[in-house]
């Protein structure tokens, strides 16, 4: 239960706490933390209003038919030999990350994994429930102290840190995310705030003392300007604890089409503070869809055939390399999103291969390193990457003849809609959705790890296909009844899967529901986690509780 409204410090009547008290409210939300992260909003909010204001802005300018494209009013920026402020040591060797959600269990399997580095994510592979995004940063405390243990309830078997442990950077929430939990000033706190500014207050100190610093990535930037937002975030909260700038140290995620066009800004507003940028493939595809969604020529092929060998994925790929390595920077790979196979030595050993050739290709076309979502491919990848690396990284080579432009980006896919395509997309969309409602963000689907991003990808595959009028590679209509009636077809398939008592406990009925809301919607929504987001905090009763836990 709630405390009495007397019983609480009464620091700031401005900050309320929408939620019931949760394991480590009173260790995380303290009245100074949450003093911190209301003066960011206060401060930094109405820019974030702003941002989101553009992006609708340009959205309705894609959508009449323009395209993104290199901005002139940039040139300089792009034409000149700047570079970015020299990265931290323990920033050189990045050959392997591996990623999850921001909770207990997977921050120790994490830092443990054997890989460079561990990324904590509080975005696309975390459902924000409330537990979840104070627990996690009660984990992300205890990490950084040492002290973190899990015990795992099932089993009953106890983790712990080991003596070596991987680099540890957090990847807050997007700007177009609030934190509904938490209000100031009668507004929901940005979510990307409410992660970092917990996170910076927590352990920046700590961090800086031994030897590392508060990393991040940052998802789903689209333009410079963003970068500049976060840039002035940085420089305000070291001016806050009286620490040196440049101390922070972020990774931007170019996983959309228009921040893509403006990697070199993108550096260049964050040259004090960058470590350099991350090919977010999946949610650049999904971007890629919704950026060009009023376009019937641009109805894209199964997402299984929209691989890193189309053209307009492997344009970025190579823009991005001589980007980064020209100011100096890691270009970071994507993700292998497979996931060991137990009980089938055969489909093991050809989903091993998948990976060992998505990452040789990465290593040899010129990334610094590579994203993994399980500690089982890790020794995987960093065998590659040590098979082309001659050093920490290769930022050397500056891939000088690499020549991109806009076009390259914009080249459409080329390959055939199936039915097994749509019903694919149907049956993992819809899955994974259920778990996300059910507070689990990181999800295991036939054989690969999905998050958000897969959601999303099939959602807007979906909407286009159906919004165009497409047909199937057999020359059936991609229309709403057809639709409805591959969604109820699927929808058996899962219950036979998952048993009717999983299926019944679950809440798969609220998940269909939103996924055929969105998939027939007459405007494409631009991101399924924020409907999602009003399901989620529906569900779970509230108290008001002023100034702090």
């Amino acid at each position: 239960m709630a405390r009495s409204v007397t019983e609480l410090p009464q620091i700031d009547p401005g900050i309320i706490v929408q939620g019931t008290p949760t394991p480590g409210s009173k260790e995380i939300l303290t009245p100074d933390a949450l003093a911190f992260v209301a003066g960011l909003s206060r401060r930094f909010g109405p820019r974030v209003a702003q941002v989101l204001a553009s992006r609708r802005e340009a959205q309705a300018g894609y959508d009449a038919g323009e395209r993104p494209d290199f901005l002139d009013a940039t040139r300089e920026i792009r034409e000149d030999n700047w570079t970015v402020a020299p990265l931290p040591i323990d920033l050189l060797d990045r050959r392997v990350e591996i990623t999850g959600p921001a909770e207990p269990k997977m921050l120790i399997n994490g830092l443990n994994s054997g890989a460079s580095a561990f990324m904590a994510d509080f975005e696309d592979s975390l459902s924000p429930t409330w537990d979840n995004v104070v627990r996690g940063q009660l984990a992300l405390k205890q990490a950084v102290e040492g002290t973190i243990r899990h015990v795992d309830n099932v089993t009953g078997r106890a983790y712990g840190l080991a003596d070596r442990l991987a680099t540890l950077i957090v990847r807050p929430r997007g700007w177009h995310l609030v934190e509904k939990h938490l209000v100031v000033d009668g507004r929901a706190v940005p979510a990307a705030l409410f992660d970092f500014g917990l996170y910076f207050f927590h352990n920046a100190r700590r961090l800086l003392a031994q030897g590392t610093g508060p990393y991040v990535y940052l998802p789903k930037l689209q333009g410079h300007l963003e970068a500049r937002l976060w840039n002035d975030v940085f420089l305000h909260a070291q001016a806050a604890f009286d620490l040196p700038r440049g101390n922070i140290r972020a990774t931007v995620l170019i996983e959309t089409l228009p921040a893509a066009v403006e990697m070199d800004e993108i550096l260049y507003e964050l040259r004090e503070h960058s470590a350099g940028l991350n090919l977010g493939r999946w949610d650049y595809i999904f971007s890629f869809i919704k950026t060009t969604r009023g376009d019937p020529r641009a109805v894209l092929p199964d997402r299984a055939q929209v691989t890193m060998a189309q053209p307009f994925l492997r344009g970025c790929r190579q823009l991005l390399i001589r980007t980064c390595h020209r100011r100096g920077v890691h270009a970071m790979g994507g993700m292998a999103a497979q996931i060991p196979i137990k009980n089938d030595p055969e489909a093991n050993r050809a989903a091993l291969e998948k990976v060992r050739a998505d990452k040789s290709l990465e290593a040899k076309d010129g990334h610094d390193g590579t994203w993994v979502a399980h500690p089982g491919l890790v020794p995987l990848a960093r065998e590659v990457f040590d098979a082309v690396l001659r050093g920490p990284n290769q930022i050397e080579e500056k891939r000088r003849a690499v020549v991109v432009v806009a076009e390259d980006l914009l080249r459409l896919p080329q390959g055939t809609r199936t039915e097994e395509g749509l019903r694919h997309n149907v049956r993992v969309g819809v899955q994974y959705l259920e778990a996300w409602l059910r507070g689990s963000g990181c999800v295991p689907l036939y054989h690969l790890m999905e998050d958000a991003a897969t959601a999303e990808i099939s959602r807007t595959q979906v909407w286009q296909w159906i919004h165009h009028g497409s047909s199937l590679s057999d020359g059936t209509p991609v229309n709403v009844p057809n639709f409805r009636r591959i969604v109820a077809q699927e929808m058996d398939r899962v219950l036979a899967e998952v048993g009717p008592r999983t299926f019944e406990a679950g809440r798969f009925q609220e998940a269909r529901d939103l996924f055929t809301r969105l998939s027939t919607s007459e405007t494409c929504p631009d991101f399924l986690t924020l409907p999602a987001y009003d399901i989620l905090t529906s569900n779970h009763s509230s108290a008001r509780i002023p100034g702090g836990l």
